[in-house]
């Protein structure tokens, strides 16, 4: 007989972060798409934020890693802070 064990999932738990302390990555930068900004900036302002970025620390400062277009909607709203997730992330 086998034995399966499932694990029971965890919950994250949101966080309220600067957006000024958050650091994105230069390659991560790259792939940033103006008119998606404006289009998730727009439902922001409709709807609120819907989705949490995901971050890492590092030091003082916390790099995104997910969450680009919703962290540059929040700045072009002139938000001080955005909802997230502090994961722990392998460094690139």
């Amino acid at each position: 007989m086998t034995r399966v064990c499932y694990a029971s999932p965890v919950m994250m738990k949101t966080e309220k972060f600067p957006v000024a302390g958050i650091y994105v990555p230069v390659k991560r930068r790259a792939t940033l798409d103006p008119k998606k900004v404006e289009e998730i900036a727009q439902s922001m302002l409709k709807d609120g934020q819907q989705t949490p970025i995901k971050v890492r620390a590092d030091g003082a400062r916390f790099v995104l890693v997910e969450g680009l277009h919703r962290l540059e909607a929040a700045k072009a709203l002139g938000e001080q802070t955005i909802v997230g997730f502090r994961v722990d992330a392998r460094k690139h």
